[in-house]
């Protein structure tokens, strides 16, 4: 049995004629010969309109309900196209997550996958054609729905390939692939004929919206090859997989960006052992992602700690920071919101020389200054002034030549 895994979001959902469309993609691969798993997430803006409901309904709605009242989103989706494939003779039947079942952990809001029981769905794709399942929502081991997070039908289409032994899964979204970086900010960007895993994974982190980044390690971690496509056009798309030679020749594939950044500062700290646990420990342990660090030289038995956080988080991490500064006894919480990330991403970087180089220079020539550098192995990230983000993202674009098909 030849089975396909393929995901539409929302705008691919949005109304009847988008439906229609999506059913097309979903005849065309019942004509190559392949057995359907079509993961559908709720119709555009429902989402959201069901979460505005909750915020009416209570001042601080409850986790477990909410996630009970956003999944009918994807339950509507799933019941209204499988009746559009039934019209048109084919042999399809809906799956909300729970009758899977799809087992998360029980973090309501964003739940992670612990396990997927494949044999149902095998059983069922014996006697149907298209088996139309809700994404974004499990359940717990006891049965409470969960949600995975937004843009969580990603994350429950990959999964449901691995599960299904690695097979291909072809996620549709509205827009036709992964660029060089954001065609929005950027008009000479490029359509990627293919990115490995570990370059999706940092242009996901970075806050490309194009895979959710779960979606990406589970993807990663099974095998799973994913093939990013539009739902409105038959181009190609880009298939995310693993990185062979001609990818590595590659010096840098895409030029990513994040202004959901604050930058934080705890001046004047004692420079003694645990300070750096006792500021990030509880941090940490308050579900705060820390991101970028530096620590400045000692100066007289005291030290600057940097680093940077998700704005959404700032509120919670200056009220944790006053308290660690009373118990570190530093001098100030300083915090900057006029912040933004800008990365160079490659694998091609762990065999080349010069990345760092180059992407300083192309800056400097702007007049662009870099507050904080953080790397890894296949990226490069500065941190600069926000207002300076669209020109240091044509300006490194165009530094690494993305824009060609030239090597560089």
């Amino acid at each position: 049995m030849r089975i396909l895994v393929q995901k539409f979001g929302g705008t691919s959902v949005a109304n009847l004629e988008c439906m229609k469309q999506v059913r097309a993609k979903v005849l065309a691969a019942r004509e190559r010969g392949y057995k359907v798993v079509v993961v559908l997430s709720a119709m555009s803006g429902e989402t959201n309109r069901l979460l505005a409901l909750a915020d009416e309904w209570s001042s601080e709605p409850d986790p477990a309900e909410t996630d009970a009242l956003v999944v009918t989103g994807e339950q509507v989706s799933i019941a209204l196209f499988s009746m559009l494939l039934k019209d048109s003779g084919i042999k399809a039947r809906s799956f909300l997550g729970f009758q899977i079942p799809i087992v998360t952990s029980d973090t309501f809001g964003s739940a992670r996958i612990l396990s997927i029981d494949d044999s149902r769905l095998r059983a069922e794709l014996e006697t149907h054609d298209v088996l139309v399942v809700a994404g974004f929502q499990g359940c717990t081991a006891d049965g409470r729905l969960t949600t995975l997070g937004r843009g969580g039908s990603d994350t429950s289409a990959v999964a449901l390939a691995a599960a299904l032994g690695s097979v291909e899964c072809e996620i549709y979204t509205d827009v036709d692939g992964v660029y060089t970086t954001d065609p929005n900010l950027c008009s000479t960007a490029r359509k990627l004929d293919r990115i490995t895993y570990d370059e999706m994974l940092e242009m996901a982190s970075m806050g490309a919206k194009v895979l959710q980044i779960r979606s990406v390690e589970f993807a990663k971690k099974y095998n799973v090859p994913v093939h990013v496509r539009s739902t409105f056009t038959d181009t190609t798309g880009t298939l995310v997989t693993q990185e062979d030679s001609s990818m590595e020749a590659v010096l840098v594939s895409g030029i990513a960006y994040d202004k959901d950044q604050a930058r934080i500062t705890l001046r004047s700290v004692p420079d003694r052992p645990g300070v750096a646990a006792a500021i990030f420990v509880p941090l940490s342990t308050n579900g705060v992602v820390v991101d970028m660090i530096v620590q400045n030289p000692s100066r007289e038995g005291v030290t600057d700690m940097t680093f940077t956080v998700p704005r959404k988080d700032l509120k919670k991490t200056l009220t944790l920071m006053e308290g660690i500064r009373e118990e570190t006894e530093a001098l100030e919480v300083l915090h900057d919101v006029s912040v933004a990330k800008v990365s160079a991403i490659g694998v091609g970087m762990r065999n080349h020389s010069g990345v760092a180089a180059k992407a300083f220079a192309a800056l400097r020539k702007e007049n662009i200054n870099i507050l904080m550098i953080s790397t890894s192995e296949i990226k490069i990230t500065c941190l600069i002034e926000e207002k300076y983000t669209e020109l240091a993202v044509r300006v490194l674009h165009d530094a690494f030549g993305l824009s060609s098909n030239t090597e560089h």
